[in-house]
């Protein structure tokens, strides 16, 4: 993190969706800041409360579901409560989305070049031919070849790769400062996926965009993030820089995910294994929602909560992060 303020604050952020059978809390307390040009990875199992955070950002949770607390602020302006006209200005002019699936953000009716000169039109003031001029060039950035006579082609007449490269020539349209990419690469092969992971961080480093990075992919983190947050249950359990958190993380369920990590180097047998599934939302246990996973847990884990503390470079919401028993461990 820079010393000057944050591109983005969320503190304290819940999320609750209301039912017959009561309020379900998808996201508890979660607090993060992200650095302008920062690449924040936000890992963990389906159903941590990944995607439901970035859809916050973006302001895109769909009733009854709702922010019932705490406050998202971009550039220091509050964002969480703007009407929703407000919100669309701001999504797509300031906050850019890429989503897993590319055929849910273009239109199959339209052309990819009116649906990029649409979208530069409607955030930026410029002509209809300065703004198929900038939708070539954007297209041409993102690595879509022949890009001028792509331009007039239809989605389905890209492959699921051209695809995805066309959402981040759309997300960038605006020149916005943060970019929410909700696992961007998982439907595409390992080859496609390298070359979107280098295109996101050529962007951040040129455009000096910001990223928020929801995915499981650990190998997608430790080759694109700058710092990662692990969710789980709702909740950050751990957040700190990429490179320590990976090789060097505190939280038993971090290290979970990284000792389940195959490496090509490696001589392990067999890999780590999380025993026991994420909680339902209407499930979750007192204390420390992992304790029932944990191979280390007390007393204190079953009745109290933890807060994030500093546990060597990272920060962790576990009792024994940091601890003498931890580090004899």
């Amino acid at each position: 993190m820079t010393a000057s303020a944050p591109l983005l604050a969320v503190d304290r952020l819940r999320i609750e969706f209301p039912t017959r059978r009561g309020t379900l809390v998808a996201v508890h307390d979660v607090s993060f800041e992200i650095a302008r040009g920062e690449v924040l990875g936000v890992v963990g199992e389906s159903g941590a409360g990944k995607s439901i955070t970035g859809a916050a950002i973006i302001g895109l949770i769909d009733p009854p579901g709702r922010i019932a607390g705490g406050e998202i602020r971009l550039e220091g302006r509050r964002i969480d409560a703007l009407p929703p006209a407000e919100m669309r200005r701001v999504r797509g002019r300031e906050i850019g989305a890429v989503f897993q699936d590319p055929l849910t953000s273009l239109n199959p009716l339209y052309t990819i070049g009116r649906q990029l000169v649409e979208t530069i039109r409607t955030h930026l003031s410029t002509g209809e031919a300065e703004a198929r001029a900038r939708a070539i060039a954007l297209l041409e950035e993102v690595g879509i070849p022949a890009a001028s006579r792509r331009i007039d082609q239809y989605p389905h007449q890209f492959s699921g790769g051209m695809r995805q490269r066309v959402v981040l020539a759309l997300a960038l349209c605006a020149q916005p400062k943060l970019i929410v990419a909700d696992e961007p690469t998982t439907a595409l092969d390992v080859s496609i996926q390298a070359q979107i992971i280098q295109l996101l961080k050529r962007l951040c480093r040129d455009h000096g965009t910001a990223v928020m990075l929801v995915t499981h992919d650990m190998g997608v983190i430790a080759e694109t993030a700058d710092r990662v947050a692990v969710m789980y249950a709702g909740r950050i359990v751990e957040i700190g820089p990429a490179a320590d958190l990976i090789h060097r993380p505190r939280h038993p369920y971090s290290i979970g995910l990284m000792g389940s990590i195959p490496s090509i180097g490696g001589s392990v047998e067999r890999l780590v294994q999380i025993d026991g599934a994420m909680p339902r939302l209407d499930a979750v246990p007192s204390g420390c929602a992992f304790h029932p996973r944990c191979p280390r847990a007390i007393e204190r884990c079953r009745r109290e909560l933890p807060e994030l503390r500093p546990a060597g470079a990272t920060r962790a919401a576990c009792w024994l992060a940091g601890s003498p028993v931890e580090q004899a461990a």
